[in-house]
């Protein structure tokens, strides 16, 4: 299966680990285009020049980390696109020129399902996407939550309320999931 990743999931850094860490484990395939990159990496920038370094460095370490994710979007497939916010048209075409079963957001007000699923396309959220691949192969998430986790804690966050810090990454169903397992 292939997903596109939106900048929103790619950044914050526990969020981004979580996905790309369980698509190392096989499930799936992450793909995302230069200009998502882009995105995150202004994103970045709002927080302040050295975060926006440190997307930098951390975007060619995902190239090296995923060499194959890169996707070339066709300008005519961007041009015939319409959605809610015409600054996310180019996500939307990212998925179909890719091929992608689906698009990973936390925008979903902005990517109507409909317009997605005349293209086959599935918006997913990575809350329900997570939960999902949890369900599936528990002890692998889990293993990939404990090394993001583990990461997390060597930069100095405090992970010693993993429910919460999960909660702040926006995925609280895979949190409380987690906490009851």
């Amino acid at each position: 299966m292939k997903v596109v990743i939106d900048a929103c999931v790619l950044f914050p850094t526990v969020l981004r680990e979580l996905v790309l860490g369980v698509a190392e484990t096989g499930p799936f395939v992450p793909l995302w285009s230069a200009r998502i990159l882009e995105e995150w990496r202004r994103a970045a920038l709002r927080h302040g020049a050295e975060d926006a370094g440190i997307a930098g460095v951390e975007i060619a370490l995902l190239s090296t980390r995923f060499p194959d994710a890169a996707v070339l979007i066709n300008p005519d497939t961007e041009a015939r696109l319409n959605l809610p916010d015409p600054d996310d048209v180019h996500v939307f075409a990212a998925a179909i020129d890719a091929g992608a079963d689906e698009l990973l957001t936390l925008n979903t007000k902005d990517f109507p399902t409909n317009a997605l699923a005349a293209e086959g396309v599935l918006r997913r959220h990575p809350d329900e996407f997570l939960l999902e691949y949890w369900s599936a192969d528990q002890s692998a998430v889990e293993t990939v939550v404990a090394s993001v986790m583990a990461r997390a804690e060597s930069h100095g966050i405090d992970t010693s309320n993993q429910r919460n810090l999960l909660k702040k990454a926006r995925v609280p169903r895979f949190a409380k999931a987690l906490d009851q397992g």
